[in-house]
């Protein structure tokens, strides 16, 4: 059996391949090695996966937000060989899952648009150019995470709109203490900023979120997008927020002179079909 996973900060997206075709469909919570230890990754593969696809794994594709150096690489490894002895396990960023799963082996520019925010120029085999991401804090921009820090910021100091500022604290009944908390002391704070996601979707075409969104979009492209050779290759994107914004997305872009190609809300079938192409 072959395993794929697509790894969010929110979830994680699984994809078992049988030896008869078979392909199983299943979800458990995000893991990124970044704010989770060894032993919680252990477990939750131990807890929440091991008794729906079986032991009898015979090779792991592992994507994912946090995969950034050779020594977390070799700690996933580890978490996977201890669960699946048997395995060859491999693990790469959540940024090659999106170009493998927009482009396939075409070059191109590739974009992820979710919780987190990152691009880059795929050759059609490797990421040959990145621009950093930069996380919540110096970048992401146009994010669920940048989004939701954007909002709290203006509700921490009174520049939400008075009826945006009543139906927020409304829905969430949250103070300055508990949001500070949240960032500053619990684990994972891109999840939990990205969590106000539907509070701004529901809420989109209010002139305060419509003007937060398109600065906000606008912010990624010139930040990010323009650094890129963008007059010749497409620019794919695949995320929640990409997804779901697609036109005010597709508008702004070509405020900035860039046309979009593929918009996905998630890799996982594109993933599947690039390795199904290569086994």
């Amino acid at each position: 059996m072959l395993l794929i996973a697509d790894s969010g900060s929110t979830k994680v997206d699984w994809r078992a391949l049988y030896e008869d075709g078979t392909v199983k469909s299943l979800s458990t919570e995000g893991i990124n090695p970044v704010f989770f230890t060894s032993d919680k990754i252990t477990d939750l593969l131990r807890t929440k996966l091991l008794h729906q696809v079986g032991p009898d794994v015979n090779e792991i594709f592992f994507y994912g937000a946090g995969i950034v150096s050779l020594q977390i690489k070799e700690a996933i490894a580890t978490c996977f060989k201890s669960i699946f002895p048997k395995a060859i396990c491999h693990s790469a960023s959540d940024m090659l899952a999106a170009a493998r799963a927009l482009c396939g082996h075409k070059a191109g520019i590739t974009c992820i648009l979710g919780t987190g925010s990152n691009s880059c120029f795929y050759d059609g085999v490797n990421i040959t150019k990145n621009v950093h991401a930069g996380g919540f804090i110096l970048g992401d921009e146009a994010s669920g995470a940048t989004l939701g820090r954007k909002l709290l910021s203006d509700f921490i100091k009174g520049l939400l709109p008075e009826e945006i500022e009543k139906e927020f604290f409304k829905r969430y009944q949250l103070d300055y203490g508990r949001i500070v908390d949240a960032v500053y002391k619990q684990p994972v704070p891109s999840r939990f900023l990205a969590s106000f996601s539907p509070f701004i979707y529901e809420l989109r075409s209010h002139p305060y979120f419509n003007s937060l969104l398109r600065t906000s979009f606008d912010e990624f492209f010139k930040r990010n997008i323009l650094q890129y050779d963008y007059k010749n290759y497409p620019v794919n994107f695949v995320g929640s927020i990409a997804y779901y914004y697609v036109d005010m997305l597709r508008d702004v872009a070509k405020s900035n002179g860039i046309e979009l190609g593929k918009v996905l809300k998630s890799p996982i079938n594109g993933l599947v079909e690039y390795h199904q192409e290569n086994i």
